[in-house]
């Protein structure tokens, strides 16, 4: 089963995710032409304060 994960900032609305979700799945389907419950789609949200880029949180930058 296909596993796709999603390292982003959070999203507030959940009904955003549910589109997301919706779509990535949508476009596994037509890449694999397998059924869509075999899909898994995982979003983890991290705050700003825990990503840095460039040796800064991205918190702390401009």
């Amino acid at each position: 089963m296909p596993n796709v994960t999603i390292d982003g900032p959070k999203i507030e609305d959940v009904e955003v995710k549910r589109a997301l979700v919706n779509e990535i799945t949508d476009a596994l389907e037509k890449a694999y032409k397998i059924p869509r419950n075999a899909y898994v789609v995982l979003i983890k949200e991290n705050p700003p304060e825990n990503v840095g880029v460039g040796g800064k949180l991205i918190i702390d930058m401009d």
